[in-house]
């Protein structure tokens, strides 16, 4: 055999002298494999998660074999790294509604560590336990395993797991909704580490032009409106748009009048994110600003923003006189909102807890919250609520509440899309209801309200275009289709007609949603958003796909030169 060929022919362990049969040795080290390959089997729900499992497996082992040279005590310490993962996932999944990835490494989220040590206070001293039941287990493994792996077969073997790792990763886009899945554990951290670690040494976390020569002037942005501006209503309508959209679905009678502005308009909203990531439109809507900017940092934004990204609504309300608010219907930790949403210019940040959430609610429990809040804090300040609803969240697969609805008679489509039109009833009904009661209890207050939808939801994707796999439906997301990012907005006034509505296009990209919210309320704008709306008219009504991306990137060179932008 030649000599470059000869390592082929050599065993892969070395057993220690006088212990070259040793079957308790092999056992052990069969059972710790096979437990490995039943997680597997339980965690990993297709073909590319159970894929991206073995390599990070095989990966986490042979990095150990390095160190150690011993298979025994590397497979279990990789057994223990998957479990532990695993757990916590599981865990941050039944308080937060997402798993673990690898973000939550790179980026320590004080919010969520908060969150987990506010309610489990004894968690730390569960962890050191677990430790010192374990590491004892694994040195002992250590001292027994009579086997021994050659150093350059357990390098060869890392490279060419990271190296496959990497491969399936990059080229096999993650869906935004899998982050909801209570499921792909391991592979989805895995697979998140290789692209976040790709983005960052490529690009960084923001996309944006290394020079440009204009400047914002941002020295004197005062705002000095001329009379009391109204209240404004921001609503955050969740996964609502007009399902009439996708071909043959069958709606109640006036179903599309709830999508019209006061003008008798429907206007299209074009967002980020297609079923799930509510948290793309709300860095669009809150910053002014574009996800795509991130790249594959898109699924981990809030959390990035916080404490970086100073530019938004809320401070250019604020800067306006407006004391502001958040009605946010999940944890304060939830993708870091609590933290992200001070950074932009929230006074009063209230999440669930503050709410009194008991699981999902209708839109009337938000709008309750609301008005009792409006009523505490009016007086010579204008008042800005940014409230969140909730009722079209997933799962449509069971009836939320059916003695809400006696009168509701499905329409002959599916369940899901049946359940997602009874629910949207609701939310038409209570949001009638709340315009009867502004009007009613607050005579003579000036409001105007604009209503949004994040996304559409989850299934509407896999119904728009029958003829899409999975991948090329992933690439049609990906590449932007306005057929799967379109919702609406909808404008109205009480007691106050919007003062301008040049920004309010019928097809506006989500990035621009600020700019419309502060012409229409009558606002001068600050030099930023000035210059926004110039970017507005040149690219007609899209953001980041305005030029190749190019409009956006000088944007966000604009924003970090001024100061706006820090540490991205």
């Amino acid at each position: 055999m030649p000599p470059a060929l000869a390592f082929l022919n050599r065993p892969f362990f070395i057993a220690s002298p006088g212990e070259r049969r040793h079957p308790f040795a092999w056992a052990m080290l069969v059972v710790l494999h096979l437990a490995a390959l039943v997680i597997l089997l339980w965690s990993e729900l297709d073909a590319t998660s159970k894929a991206a499992f073995v390599l990070a497996w095989g990966l986490v082992n042979y990095i150990a074999l390095i160190v150690l040279r011993r298979p025994m005590p590397a497979a279990a310490i990789a057994l223990v790294l998957a479990v532990l993962l695993i757990l916590l996932s599981r865990f941050k999944h039944d308080t937060l509604l997402m798993t673990i990835n690898f973000l939550d490494v790179m980026i320590i989220d004080r919010d969520t560590i908060r969150f987990l040590f506010t309610i489990y206070p004894d968690l730390i001293w569960t962890v050191a336990t677990v430790g010192a039941v374990v590491l004892p287990l694994i040195v002992l493994l250590w001292w027994f395993d009579p086997f021994r792996v050659r150093p350059h077969r357990a390098v060869a073997g890392a490279v060419g797991c990271l190296g496959l790792l990497c491969t399936l990763a990059l080229s096999v886009p993650s869906d935004p909704f899998d982050e909801f899945a209570n499921s792909n554990y391991v592979s989805k951290f895995a697979r998140s580490g290789v692209t976040g670690i790709v983005d960052l040494a490529t690009r960084g976390y923001l996309d944006s032009d290394a020079f440009v020569k204009e400047r914002l002037s941002v020295a004197d942005d005062a705002c000095r409106p001329t009379t009391k501006p109204p209240h404004i209503l921001f609503i955050f309508d969740e996964s609502s748009f007009d399902i009439t959209r996708i071909p043959g679905v069958k709606a109640p009678p006036g179903y599309q009048a709830h999508f019209r502005s006061f003008d008798g308009k429907s206007r299209a909203l074009l967002v980020e994110g297609a079923g799930g990531p509510s948290w793309y439109t709300e860095y669009n809507v809150l910053t002014g600003l574009s996800v795509r900017s991130f790249g594959r940092f898109a699924d981990f934004v809030t959390r990035i923003a916080a404490g970086r990204v100073e530019r938004g609504l809320p401070q250019a309300l604020r800067r306006c006189g407006y004391k502001t608010f958040s009605l946010y219907p999940m944890w304060g930790a939830f993708a870091g909102a609590r933290s992200f949403q001070q950074t932009t210019g929230f006074d009063k940040f209230l999440d669930a807890a503050d709410l009194g959430v008991r699981g999902m609610e209708p839109d009337h429990f938000y709008y309750d919250n609301a008005v009792r809040l409006m009523a505490r804090e009016r007086g010579s300040q204008p008042l800005f609520l940014f409230v969140y609803t909730a009722l079209n969240h997933f799962p449509w697969t069971v009836r939320f509440h059916p003695e809400l609805t006696p009168e509701w008679r499905d329409t002959g489509n599916d369940f899901q899309i049946d359940e997602y039109l009874r629910r949207q009833a609701m939310s038409a009904r209570d949001y009638t209801a709340l315009i009867a009661r502004l009007k009613r209890e607050f005579p003579g207050e000036r409001f105007l309200i604009i209503r949004f939808g994040d996304h559409q939801p989850s299934f509407a994707k896999h119904l728009i275009d029958r003829s899409l796999d999975e991948s090329l439906l992933a690439r049609r997301i990906a590449e932007a289709d306005p057929r799967f990012l379109t919702t609406y907005y909808a404008i109205e006034g009480i007691n106050f007609r919007p003062a301008d509505l040049s920004s309010a296009l019928d097809v506006l990209d989500a990035p621009y949603l600020p700019l419309v919210v502060q012409e229409a309320a009558g606002l001068p704008l600050s030099a930023s958003f000035a210059e926004q709306k110039r970017v507005l008219q040149r690219c007609k009504g899209l953001f980041y796909g305005c030029a190749g991306g190019a409009e956006a990137r000088r944007f966000n060179r604009l924003l970090i030169d001024a100061g706006l932008i820090k540490g991205l």
